[in-house]
């Protein structure tokens, strides 16, 4: 009887050791002349624990974890007798962390095996895109607007209007395009799905693609990503071998082609404009707006453009419904939402979770607070542009208008902890230092404002006519929120004002008054 053990190829699983303990439990099954599998899988996002081993057995699927190297042979000991060690961590699903989420986009994630076709239809692969060839057009955008799906990549536009507009276009030539440039510090749940569910994107971005009317699409990837380019150009080779891309999507009357492109590492093409650019051969530049891609994208066609976690939420809509996923949520954020907890954090990881959990459930209960021990000071949401808040806004619910209400963005997901010893002022001088290093340079108030803004926080914190500085700084974020021509420069005004404003002391001002501690 072959064993089936299951270890993550995940980039992040491979940092820490995943593929010498899988060469390990290999080598230690050869010398005891014990028969097993290696299925090598995504990860599961407990990357506290990763290497993460799993062994199929009668009860489910046993997880131990963090395994070294060393520790391979005592585990597949454990693992072949059904016994206990130390490292055992029980049924993988029954694991607190994992059992309270509520994963949806995530479902296959660190289970299936990402290359497998046959795995992936196993586990309910490509049921979405059976229903979506019986609707059309006007049932696809039904089910998606009535999911409430909104743009996963930071904007948080609705996706049914996007693809609807889209879709009312007129022209020889629609794309589908996939903005897969992950940049935001302490986001990695892009490079999560594609390492460990690609055919999941490749169904998501099938289905608008039968639904907008487009044959050709695209998934723009950042270089930094080797295992997801390598993981999604197989998925897509695989895909096209089972007649899921090409002339005849699953044997129906739609053509769609699909390719990867491998963005240059700059991080001004996570704006969509900038990556059509890059995507077109050019140098990324932002694009003024109207037109929008929607209507004049890619090489001036129309054009579906969305991030990875919205394409991949689109096969558990159309197979269960649009009412399905809207059920979970709060308020105009509906369905689910892949929560990336990374920096000083004790348990770091993804974690999805319905909208309308709280920021302090998230770092405290789920997290367990600092990795250090010591008191959690700042949690950074969206990504380098996002605000810092305190814990006196520990409170705010996770969702689009309860965190713009506090100044606050959502963005990708993205929470990044820091303690007690964090400087603000030097937190907020780094947002203004990567604005100007990022900026494509083409509107004024990011390129010069960024370089100034810098200058500003030099004198501030060298106490250089303090006061007349913290004003000046104050007016310069105001234009650069306001007079830029893309989010880059529009939003570092958020980790700016957010530090000055919560914690003055690091300025030299006097500390703030927090009503909640």
């Amino acid at each position: 009887m072959t064993t089936r053990i299951f270890v993550s190829r995940d980039a992040g699983a491979v940092a820490v050791g995943a593929d010498e303990v899988a060469r390990a439990l290999t080598q230690a099954a050869a010398k005891k002349g014990a028969s097993i599998e290696i299925v090598r899988t995504g990860s599961r996002g407990l990357y506290w624990l990763e290497p993460m081993v799993e062994v199929a057995t009668s009860k489910g699927r046993v997880a131990f974890g963090p395994v070294t190297e060393a520790d391979a042979v005592s585990v597949l000991d454990a693992m072949l007798a059904d016994g206990s060690h130390a490292l055992r961590l029980g049924v993988a699903e029954e694991i607190p962390w994992l059992k309270r989420q509520t994963r949806l986009t995530f479902a296959r994630c660190g289970v299936v095996d990402p290359r497998s076709v046959e795995d992936y239809k196993a586990h309910g692969g490509y049921k979405g895109l059976a229903r979506a060839l019986t609707l059309g057009t006007a049932g696809i955008l039904d089910d998606v607007t009535k999911s409430g799906l909104r743009g996963r990549g930071g904007a948080g536009f609705p996706t049914g209007i996007k693809w609807k507009t889209v879709a009312d276009a007129s022209a020889d030539q629609k794309y589908v395009v996939c903005n897969a440039d992950e940049g935001d510090s302490g986001t990695f749940a892009d490079r999560m799905i594609m390492e460990g569910d690609p055919f999941v994107l490749i169904e998501g971005m099938t289905i608008a693609a039968i639904c907008v009317g487009a044959t050709r699409g695209y998934i723009y990837i950042r270089s930094e990503y080797p295992h997801a380019i390598e993981a999604m150009n197989a998925a897509i080779a695989a895909a096209k071998r089972a007649g899921y891309l090409g002339a005849k999507v699953a044997g129906s009357a739609h053509a769609f082609e699909l390719e990867v492109r491998v963005g240059a590492g700059a991080y001004v093409c996570g704006e969509e404009t900038a990556m059509l650019d890059s995507l077109e051969g050019k140098r990324g530049m932002v694009r003024a707006k109207p037109p929008l891609p929607a209507l004049k994208g890619l090489f001036g066609k129309p054009s579906v453009v969305n991030n990875v976690l919205s394409f991949s939420a689109v096969p558990f809509i159309l197979d269960r419904g649009g009412q399905a996923y809207a059920d979970f949520g709060m308020g105009r954020s509906r369905g689910t939402m892949p929560i990336q907890l990374a920096g000083n954090i004790k348990h770091a990881g993804l974690f999805e979770v319905a909208f309308g959990v709280t920021l302090g459930e998230l770092v405290d209960d789920i997290g367990g607070g600092t990795r250090s021990g010591r008191p959690v000071r700042a949690v950074q949401v969206g990504g380098p542009l996002g605000a810092y808040f305190p814990r006196a806004l520990f409170d705010t619910p996770f969702d689009y208008e309860a965190f713009a209400a506090k100044d606050g963005l959502i963005g990708h997901g993205g929470i990044v902890v820091f303690d007690d010893t964090v400087d603000m002022a030097k937190q907020a001088r780094f947002a203004m230092e990567f604005c100007a290093i990022e900026s494509c340079g083409k509107c004024t108030p990011c390129r010069v404002g960024s370089t100034r803004g810098v200058e500003v926080i030099d004198r501030i914190i060298a106490n250089t006519n303090r006061a007349a500085n913290t004003t000046l700084l104050q007016d310069l974020c105001n234009t650069m929120k306001f007079g830029s021509l893309c989010a880059l420069g529009g939003f570092t005004p958020y980790p700016v004002m957010s530090a000055l404003t919560h914690f003055p002391e690091d300025f030299g001002a006097p500390p703030r008054l927090q009503a909640a501690e």
